[in-house]
């Protein structure tokens, strides 16, 4: 009896472990394309998104951090590719393509649907960022727990680095009262290393002048506390930069956790067009 009780537990311990790949160094990046969407997850930012592309042309560029940072008064950034400061430990990872884990992922993967689980921890905070590639679309979740109070400068969720050649953007809420923000996004004096929309809405896009393609990420849900604004920083010659802003000078309190979800989808359409074809996605996408 002792000897089988044993022999449970044990099991049920190995079972609730989660499994990390040996990934490696000889593994530096994994490029997943599933329909028309690739994804680039890279070891050195220790497996965060470095680049989305779209029917084989690249939305994003690969040089910036994605995914989620904390901001603390006392030291700055921590998480994603902002290692200078304290690392993010990672907890477990796991790819999965098709339904099926995959123990020994390659460099280049392909299929209809792929899911990445990273689990990790920055400081008091226990962190899951989930990355779906399903029907044409990148799905992201984005959950934050901690038992202790922990004040903060800020939160961002969700950073894309758009391309530095996108030209345009714009958003909206679905009030229907609600005006479209939009407008240029240059190199000249009168947008360059300007932050862009900084409010409370539902979808933004961003239009991509050399490909004919824009992209559209609508968010599907957030926690009501800790707030949370939009907003696109204007970087000539490095990007065009989207963050979801939470947490503003303010305190996460004990036992706090929260999940926040956005979908990104793409489309092509000429510069006369774009603005229109990119509400009409936004709509679909509730």
């Amino acid at each position: 009896m002792r000897i089988l009780l044993f022999f449970a537990l044990t099991t049920a311990l190995h079972a609730a472990k989660p499994f990390v790949p040996n990934l490696g160094p000889d593994l530096p990046a994994i490029t997943v394309t599933c329909g028309e969407v690739s994804l680039l997850l890279r070891q050195a930012s220790q497996w965060t998104p470095g680049r989305i592309d779209f029917r084989g042309q690249a939305m994003t560029t690969e040089r910036s951090a994605y995914g989620t940072v904390f901001s603390f008064p006392d030291c700055g950034f921590i998480g994603t590719a902002h290692l200078e400061n304290e690392p993010e430990p990672l907890k477990s990872l796991a790819f999965i393509l098709d339904g099926k884990t995959l123990e020994k992922p390659e460099a280049v993967l392909k299929g209809q649907t792929f899911r990445f689980e990273r689990k990790s921890r920055v400081r008091d905070f226990e962190l899951t960022c989930i990355v779906e590639l399903k029907n044409n679309q990148l799905h992201e979740t984005t959950t934050v727990r901690t038992a202790k109070a922990v004040p903060l400068k800020l939160v961002y969720h969700f950073m894309h680095a758009w391309a530095p050649s996108v030209s345009a953007f714009c958003a909206g809420t679905d009030a229907e009262s609600a005006k479209m923000l939009s407008g240029p996004l240059n190199d000249g004096d009168d947008t360059a290393r300007k932050f862009f929309i900084n409010q409370r809405i539902d979808w933004m896009a961003v239009f991509e002048p050399k490909s004919g393609q824009f992209g559209v990420s609508r968010l599907l849900s957030a926690p009501e506390f800790g707030g949370h604004i939009a907003m696109i920083w204007n970087v000539p010659g490095s990007y065009r930069k989207f963050y979801l802003k939470c947490f503003n000078n303010a305190t996460v309190p004990a036992g706090f956790e929260g999940a926040w979800r956005m979908v990104t989808a793409f489309g092509a359409s000429d510069a006369a067009g774009w603005e229109k074809a990119a509400r009409e996605l936004a709509q679909a996408l509730k």
